[in-house]
């Protein structure tokens, strides 16, 4: 007969066999045998669990020594008494039945699935038994059986899937330790029976559905030292019994629904390092003595209705690492031994009702990455010694009444990332040095009595994601370099700051940011621009950068393609001769559009071009309507840079659109042509007479190639004397519609060819320059 080592029943028998023979006499035949099926064992382990951490265990070789395996941990005579496979990310099953002598099982933190391996019962050498972490296991409830590991010191099943109640005769296994069930689907109440566990030094039920009252009778624990019953829904007061227990260093029950005061007998633990127990109904105040006598830690009890003072001792041994009593009823001053427990980490006292200045030193705690003062009626300034924050990460101190200015050796804070300190009475100017918080996300001032101007230091914030200035007395300009901060948070209503508001803001629909500002205006209206905004009065001069913040840029386009518009509206203007001068108004005009297009930082396009959005006002100056579809290009140096938003009007657009939605400034030439066209031939761009498959266009130049450019021109002007000079207009029509953009020629081209043409041909291009002021812009 074969015999298969690997089977589950022929392990058991093995393993029966060494358990009844391996110390009698004559058993050495046996117990080689029992040696082996631990052999065989292990290496359906390996075979059962997928994983490469496996890999370590290799029985390629004859005879190999499986005590040797990482892992695996033996006797002297062979036998293994500990299997630690923690943390290898195994996958699979766990055999049924494990090796007989061991001592030590450890498989915590992997992904075994199927049913939990109750037959671990039956290893009564057992000590230690660590499942933690294995949620794939099927539900299961802990047998009784488990009471026969009476050498029994560890039992963590934490995170199993179990399930029912705490069960009851868990408090016969007398040898426990550390007990440790959390995370699992445990209900109903905590046995009063764990409390006949005398040695036990840990419990740990939290993460359970748990209900009811805390068992004072778990105050008889001596041994005690941690407990922890928190993410429960466990109801009463906190037993003063528990408190009281001589070696109680950890003391966790948050988020229940206990009520009553924290047992001041606490304050007298000379073993108390963690006091968690947030978010609760806790009333009362704080033991007064908390931490005078032990190395406290830890100290969490935010959310409840605490109230009277901080206790002044808590760091009284300096080890402090954790205040936090956020969100309770609080009183008083915030000790001044807390500005000296340099270990604190974080300190979080907001929502309460404490009061008085804050100690220079919290602001100066060298390890702490958060202070949060925030929802108090606390005073003083932020002192200078700040910059000692070397740590700090975030500075919470809204909705309190501090006063003084900002220091600029915030600066030496360098790992802030947000700072808050809305709603208080800070005020002085805004230190140029907060533009060197690299890190800075989150930068809120608003609410305070700053002044002076917006410092332009804050573009270099590049993280900044939430920039809020509103409610302060700050004055002077916005300065356009913030732009570069959107589509980022940004915030300066409600100040006294002037000048134009930077296009950017107008474009990103941002003007509620701005608004509460008298003295802010706008270069010129977009559908977007607030009404309230009045426009900004032209300046004598004023340096341009791209648009933002320029009303020349408005002016300018006051000249755009009204050629021989104002030239018919002034039929009864003569020029010196006593002549009507068409020329000049086409030269002027398309000096604007090529000003535009040439003489920007970014060239700029109108892309809605047409004789209806051009309008003349009392003294026939040309106006240019709907110029909020204008489009500054993006591209550094390229003058045929496009955009790709659709605009213009049909019979006025470029060819190019059919196949392509980008505009050009080639687009604005072409519908300059257009416009040329119309206003010096009478018709519209599209007419009965040009046919189904023709416009303008095509019927202006096919009388252009026929030489019969006279006859294209308007009839009613039959009495002109100018009509050669209406004709070379025609033509430069012809060459600005041509349906190839790059034969197109440039405005400037344009500019230099309608200063040419007819009487005013003395008055080139180069003399237009005239109507520039000495900033190099044109005037109007």
């Amino acid at each position: 007969m074969v015999i298969n080592l690997s089977s589950p029943p022929t392990l058991f028998l093995f393993f029966f066999l060494w358990c009844v023979v391996v110390a009698g006499d004559g058993g050495a035949a046996v117990a080689e045998a029992a040696l082996d099926a631990q052999a065989a064992y292990l290496s359906q382990m390996k075979q059962e669990f997928a994983g490469p951490a496996m890999a370590r265990w290799d029985f390629s070789s004859p005879g190999v020594d499986y005590c040797k395996f990482q892992g695996v941990g033996c006797d002297a005579s062979g036998n293994v008494t500990a299997i630690d496979v923690t943390s290898w990310r195994l996958s699979g099953r766990l055999p049924t039945g494990v090796c007989p002598a061991l001592r030590v099982l450890d498989v915590s933190n992997n992904y075994f699935s199927g049913a939990f391996p109750t037959s671990i019962a039956n290893v009564t050498t057992l000590e230690v038994a660590n499942f933690n972490e294995n949620p794939g296991f099927d539900i299961w409830r802990p047998p009784e059986s488990l009471t026969a590991l009476r050498r029994l010191r560890v039992l963590i099943l934490s995170t199993t899937c179990m399930r029912g109640g705490v069960p009851a005769w868990l408090g016969n296994m007398t040898s426990l330790t550390d007990l440790e069930l959390s995370g699992n689907l445990l209900t109903g109440h905590i046995p009063l029976s764990l409390a006949r566990l005398p040695n036990l030094q840990l419990l740990e039920l939290y993460y359970n559905l748990l209900e009811g009252v805390v068992p004072g009778e778990l105050g008889n624990l001596t041994q005690l030292t941690d407990i922890d019953l928190s993410e429960n829904n466990l109801t009463g007061g906190i037993p003063e019994s528990i408190c009281a227990l001589p070696r109680l260093r950890v003391l966790q029950m948050y988020t229940n629904k206990l009520t009553g005061a924290i047992p001041a007998v606490l304050g007298n633990s000379t073993q108390l390092r963690i006091l968690s127990v947030y978010r609760n109904q806790l009333t009362g105040e704080l033991p007064a003595d908390l931490g005078r006598y032990s190395g406290f830690n830890v100290l969490e009890v935010s959310e409840n209705q605490l109230t009277g003072p901080l206790p002044p001792y808590a760091c009284a041994n300096g080890q402090l690492q954790y205040i936090l009593v956020l969100s309770n009823l609080l009183t008083g001053a915030i000790p001044e031994s807390y500005a000296a427990c340099r270990p604190l980490l974080r300190f979080r006292v907001s929502n309460n009702h404490l009061d008085g200045d804050v100690p220079a030193g919290i602001f100066a705690l060298p390890h702490a990455s958060i202070i949060d003062l925030s929802y108090n009626h606390l005073t003083g300034p932020v002192p200078a010694t700040i910059a000692g924050a070397t740590n700090l990460t975030s500075l919470f101190a809204s909705n309190n009444r501090m006063s003084g200015v900002l220091p600029p050796e915030i600066a030496g804070a360098a790992t802030l990332v947000k700072i808050d300190l809305s709603n208080n009475q800070i005020g002085g100017a805004i230190p140029e040095a907060v533009g060197r918080l690299s890190r800075l996300n989150q930068l809120s001032l608003q609410g305070n009595r700053l002044n002076g101007s917006i410092p332009a230091t804050l573009a270099e914030l590049h993280s900044l994601n939430v920039l809020n200035l509103s409610y302060n007395a700050l004055a002077g300009e916005i300065p356009e370099a913030l732009c570069t901060l959107l589509p980022n948070s940004l915030d300066f209503s409600n100040n006294n700051l002037s000048g134009p508001v930077p296009l950017q803001l107008i474009r990103e629909g941002l003007l509620e940011s701005v608004a509460g500002n008298p003295g802010l205006c706008v270069a010129f209206r977009l559908n977007l621009t607030d009404p309230a905004l009045p426009l900004c009065p032209k300046p004598a001069r004023l340096r341009m950068r791209g648009l933002a913040g320029s009303v020349w840029v408005v002016a300018v386009c006051a000249l755009v393609c009204v050629v021989a518009t104002l030239a018919l509206a002034r039929r009864g203007e003569k020029d010196g001769d006593g002549a009507t001068s068409i020329t000049g108004e086409k030269e002027g005009n398309g000096l604007g559009l090529a000003y535009l297009h040439h003489d920007l930082l970014f060239p700029i396009v109108h892309r809605d071009i047409k004789s209806s959005n051009i309008l003349l006002d009392a003294d026939f100056e040309p106006k240019v309507a709907d110029f909020g579809i204008a489009k500054v290009l993006q591209a550094r140096g390229d003058r045929d840079a496009s955009t790709t938003t659709i605009a213009g009007t049909y019979g006025y657009l470029a060819p190019e659109y059919a196949y392509s939605s980008k505009a050009t400034t080639k687009c604005d030439v072409y519908s300059f042509g257009v416009v040329l066209m119309e206003l010096a031939t009478g018709n519209k761009p599209i007419e009965p007479e040009f046919g189904d498959t023709r416009d303008i266009v095509q019927w202006v130049s096919g009388k252009v190639a026929g030489g019969g450019e006279a006859e294209a021109l308007d009839k009613r002007l039959e009495w002109s004397p100018f009509k050669e000079e209406m004709v070379q207009a025609l033509r430069v029509a012809v060459r600005c519609t041509c349906s190839i953009p790059g034969l197109r020629p440039t405005m400037a081209d344009v500019v230099q060819m309608l200063a040419e043409a007819g009487p005013a041909a003395g008055r080139t291009a180069k003399d237009a320059a005239s109507k520039k002021d000495s900033s190099g812009e044109p005037k109007l």
